[in-house]
């Protein structure tokens, strides 16, 4: 059975130095996460063996290239031109932080008190062409064409006291997206045939089911369901998916494309190092501009076009107001509103 919170990587694996067992969890892994009944197949372990051993090698490179933490707090904010373009204030940062579920779930589960906690920050990255207005000269000019830079729907992942622990879990994340990437093409390189039909459509929700339970880097606080249920859906789909009649050359492509895409791991999934600099309200501007502040930001990237700002950060949990209720929330809105609330 796929255990969705499974971890198969140490707290400090290097690249190229990797114990016999974690290949083989990592090749197991692998064909949960994708279509178990390829196991069917003679060799399949042999077949995936280098594959997932560069996969191995690349996500461990990626989170070993993380650069070192930074200190995110409303003190730490007014010094840092990072946290001031992720962020419109202080306030917003801890406003952001207070109400990220990652972070709510890690302080219900950790003694915070005295304790710093690290975990990666990421936002989305959005360039856009716009028309603005600016000072030429002693001219203002209207319709100038400028470059906006968006960070949007900022958001903490894999939070720990432990630093090592955090970059233990990226290492998973990272090593887990790849294998949901290659269960998206297979769902995509799938037929119309009834039978290859019903099959697809378990495997998307297969792949709805792993995302939600972290196999991804996209944005998971819509849906929050508990891990137990994403578990028990989870092996309801594998289930059914046992029942279906497969034959042994479609078994056989879908190892193909999941053994290609881990051998090209490189190419699904990178971190590109971005240089520019930035105005007060986010506008792009040349280096020698009088309002320019010069960013450097790493940007994670995979081959379907998302782009994500990666920050590791480390902050004092203490500090983080905590997230009102939702009554609280209804007080505070009746108070505002002058409506006088009893509570039955």
């Amino acid at each position: 059975m796929l255990k969705l919170l499974q971890s198969i990587f140490a707290r400090n694996e290097h690249q190229g130095r990797y114990p016999e067992s974690l290949i083989e969890m990592a090749i197991e892994r692998a064909v949960d996460g994708t279509y178990p009944r390829l196991r069917a197949l003679p060799g399949y372990a042999k077949r995936l063996r280098d594959p997932v051993i560069h996969a191995i090698d690349h996500v461990v490179a990626l989170v070993e290239n993380v650069p070192p933490p930074i200190t995110a707090t409303a003190a730490a904010f007014r010094n840092n031109p990072r946290l001031e373009a992720l962020f419109a204030s202080p306030e917003h940062l801890l406003e952001t932080f207070s109400n990220d579920t990652a972070f709510g779930d890690f302080r219900n589960e950790n003694p915070v008190d005295g304790n710093r906690a690290t975990a990666l920050l990421l936002a989305e990255y959005q360039e856009k062409n716009i028309l603005g207005v600016e000072m030429v000269g002693d001219m203002l000019c209207r319709d100038v064409a400028q470059v906006s830079v968006t960070f949007r729907n900022q958001r903490l992942i894999d939070p720990a006291i432990d630093p090592d622990e955090v970059f233990k879990l990226l290492r998973r994340r990272a090593f887990d997206y790849l294998i949901s990437m290659a269960l998206a093409t297979i769902v995509t390189a799938k037929g119309t045939r009834a039978e290859l039909t019903r099959e697809r459509e378990l495997l998307k929700s297969k792949l709805v089911v792993l995302q939600k339970g972290g196999w991804s880097f996209a944005d998971e606080r819509r849906e929050h369901p508990a891990a137990a249920e994403l578990q028990a859906e989870l092996d309801e789909i594998e289930a059914q998916l046992a029942q279906l009649n497969v034959d042994e050359h479609s078994m056989a492509g879908q190892l193909e494309l999941l053994a290609d895409l881990l051998a090209s791991a490189e190419k699904q999934l990178w971190i590109e190092p971005l240089a520019f600099s930035l105005d007060r309200m986010n506008i792009k501007r040349p280096h020698q501009h009088p309002d320019a502040r010069p960013l450097n930001v790493n940007v994670l990237r995979d081959a379907r076009g998302q782009a994500l700002v990666t920050l590791l950060v480390s902050f004092d949990p203490s500090e983080i107001p905590r997230r009102a209720t939702l009554s609280e929330n209804a007080d505070r809105l009746f108070a505002e509103l002058g409506i006088p609330f009893k509570r039955g």
